[in-house]
């Protein structure tokens, strides 16, 4: 059983108090400039996921944004589920705005669900792009051919499944209690590095199960439903205007996980357990990506980056390139950006309660 025990209260305290900016952030004529200058993008995972997805595909947009159109390169700091590479950027202080960081939800829910070798606080950091997304489960086409109407599990809940994970307490947890709501038995294998290394093992066959974020979705499994060894289950869905989960609308052809659940037998999106999905759902999809410059930062660096983000969503090509890489789904700065940081790092402590009750009874984590 492994056993974690920490002191840190699970309440959060976000500090709002840096300047809300908006498309008129350099309106005052001060910024910074990176002319000849190396910006380094320190993704907490492997190569192969979601993060490093996104990543690469704002890095070359950022550089011609940017005053002084400096390279930007995306670093990979792997390990402990994220926590390893955002606790080393906890320790760094603003120098001159070449470093900046991209969390996640599996970088989120350690600091939600208070993991003791989380040593990073999210308050301390300084937002400059939030990126909603979304994710898919899919599994083998002969596994997906028992699937009942409407995604139904039933036909599925005898079997032995394999999943390749990054650790309960990393975003992994959405789809981990998803499949038990449904009434499966998925042995996770934790301790990979990120997403893609999850993919890979589906493509080895060492694992039937799987999820991966929108981006990674696209661009590596979609090969792979092309080729008919893989067959898209669900989205787990986005959120409407009053909050409620319909289809996610990158695979408006995808049922959401809320109609999954409501058409197989057993399976409730009504009390705690769901309560609970919901909350982490909403904590980990809907903001799950941002880019944070470090402690410190002047409020020139802030506004430089945040109107660097803004002229690349303004790009006349960006909705096109971006659906094919992103998928369609809010990319926020400012303080729309404030909103996601405050909307991903909390949720409410009846959802805590359950998730932290479930991680120990589940899979011996425990979280104190």
């Amino acid at each position: 059983m492994t056993n974690f025990t920490s002191k840190r209260p699970l309440a959060l305290t976000l500090a709002m108090s840096t300047a809300l900016v908006g498309g008129s952030a350099l309106a005052d004529g001060h910024a910074i400039d990176l002319e000849g200058k190396t910006v380094e993008w320190t993704i907490p995972f492997s190569e192969t996921g979601g993060s490093a997805k996104w990543a690469n595909f704002y890095a070359p947009l950022l550089s011609e944004a940017l005053p002084g159109n400096p390279t930007v390169v995306v670093v990979f700091d792997p390990g402990a589920g994220s926590t390893k590479g955002a606790n080393a950027f906890q320790e760094m202080e603003y120098e001159d705005g070449t470093t900046i960081f991209g969390s996640s939800g599996s970088t989120q829910f350690p600091y939600l669900l208070s993991d003791p070798r989380v040593r990073y606080e999210y308050s301390d950091w300084n937002v400059v792009l939030a990126s909603g997304t979304g994710g898919v489960a899919y599994l083998p086409t002969d596994l997906a051919g028992m699937l009942g109407e409407g995604g139904d599990a039933s036909g599925i809940a005898g079997e032995d499944f394999i999943y390749g994970s990054q650790g309960a307490t990393r975003l992994d947890l959405v789809p981990l209690l998803a499949w038990e709501m449904l009434g499966l038995d998925v042995e996770p294998v934790f301790g990979i590095e990120g997403r893609g290394d999850g993919r890979l093992m589906f493509e080895r066959g060492e694992a039937n199960i799987d999820y991966q974020t929108s981006s990674s979705y696209l661009s590596g499994v979609t090969p792979l439903v092309e080729a008919g060894t893989a067959t898209p289950w669900f989205a787990f869905g986005a959120l409407d205007d009053d909050g409620n989960v319909v289809r996610d609308p990158t695979f408006p052809d995808m049922p959401s996980f809320k109609e999954v659940c409501e058409a197989t037998d057993g399976c409730e999106t009504s009390g705690p357990q769901w309560d609970a999905w919901k909350a982490f759902f909403t904590a980990g999809f809907p903001a799950q990506k941002m880019v944070f410059l470090p402690a410190g930062a002047p409020q020139a660096a802030i506004d430089t980056y945040t109107q660097a983000f803004e002229d690349v969503k303004a790009r006349s090509d960006f909705a096109e390139i971006s659906a094919a890489r992103l998928g369609l789904y809010p990319q926020m700065t400012g303080r729309a950006a404030q909103v996601a940081l405050a909307s991903g790092t909390d949720v409410p402590q009846e959802a805590k309660d359950f998730v932290i009750n479930w991680l120990s009874e589940r899979y011996g984590v425990v979280l104190q």
